[in-house]
């Protein structure tokens, strides 16, 4: 009895703590985007490929097949599918979604725009169709497509420290939990954010883009978690974790390199590594009973800072993303 008081204390305690960055104010629970996106409806009716039918490789194949005239009209007249469809080449997805955002989100190519409830957006910092290499940036808590410059941030001191020769997307592509609550403690997001990366990868593939890294922040590595086994990634970056729902890699059931950092000043490290009743995330991935690799963190300050220029973490992350160590 002893031991499960503290158990239902221990995970008490993380969902209070485990938001990622948010404040102390209690989030309301939220309702996961999902589905096709805006338009599909008239997009369907029209006669073209239905996204819930055809995955991102039939519809890289049927824009392949498209003569240029016909592919601007599909971007005049349904940006809002075309802007969004994984499996569109990325210079359509940015013209389409440069008609819907009309330049709100200045410094970045916009890959990805969903106005539905808070919003989701994927930025791109480089070419993403010719860099060598690719990264892409998971989000923790209170990001969404009016709060994406942490994010985004994080995605630009990437795309900067390895001299702009890697492409970055920094991917609010999933309904993230909003301040302090349930949400933040409990996998329910995370498990359809999962499946909205997992096709997101798909389309890059699809379209020849390089095989990404995956950088995961707070509730992020949650998401990167779930979606590990059919995410098709070369590695698997987790930073500020609370957890993957995984008591190792082995049952990340991936072949990509997971790698782990926790600076010593984060208050991730606060919250219990429990799982019980649907609530916690899990083991600590930067114990070395987990089996990621670790990752030098000791300069880097609080949760938000793994990105901070001249930290290791960041040097480290670079070179990650380029290929630069085995």
């Amino acid at each position: 009895m002893r031991r499960m008081s503290r158990t239902l204390i221990s995970v008490a305690l993380a969902a209070v703590a485990v938001a990622g960055t948010a404040g102390w104010a209690s989030g309301d629970a939220q309702e996961a985007v999902t589905g096709a996106p805006v338009g599909t409806g008239a997009w369907v009716g029209a006669g073209l490929p239905d996204p819930g039918r055809v995955g991102p490789v039939g519809i890289a194949r049927f824009f392949a097949g498209l003569d240029p005239v016909k592919k601007r009209k599909l971007v005049r007249e349904h940006p809002g599918v075309v802007g969004n469809l994984d499996g569109v080449p990325p210079e359509l997805r940015y013209e389409a979604n440069a008609l819907v955002t009309e330049g709100a989100f200045g410094g970045a190519r916009v890959l990805a725009y969903d106005p539905r409830g808070r919003g989701q957006v994927a930025l791109v910092y480089g070419d993403l169709a010719r860099a060598a290499h690719m990264a892409v940036v998971v989000p923790g808590s209170d990001v969404d497509a009016g709060h994406v410059r942490p994010l985004a941030d994080m995605a630009a001191a990437l795309h900067r420290a390895t001299g702009g020769r890697t492409a970055v997307v920094a991917w609010a592509g999933y309904t993230t939990p909003v301040g302090v609550g349930l949400d933040a403690a409990t996998g329910r997001l995370a498990e359809a954010g999962a499946e909205r990366l997992a096709r997101f990868a798909d389309g890059l593939a699809a379209v020849g883009a390089a095989e990404p890294s995956v950088f995961c922040h707070s509730y992020g590595s949650v998401v990167c978690g779930l979606a590990a086994h059919e995410l098709k990634a070369k590695d698997l970056v987790v930073f500020g974790s609370p957890g993957m729902r995984a008591e190792n890699v082995a049952e990340l059931g991936t072949s990509a390199r997971v790698w782990a950092a926790k600076d010593p000043t984060d208050w991730i490290d606060r919250v219990p590594n429990v799982s019980f009743a649907g609530l916690g995330h899990g083991a600590d991935p930067t114990e070395p009973s987990f089996g990621a690799r670790r990752i030098p963190a000791e300069d880097a300050a609080g949760h938000g800072g793994y990105f901070a220029a001249g930290t290791s973490s960041l040097r480290a992350f670079a070179a990650i993303a380029e290929g630069d160590v085995r």
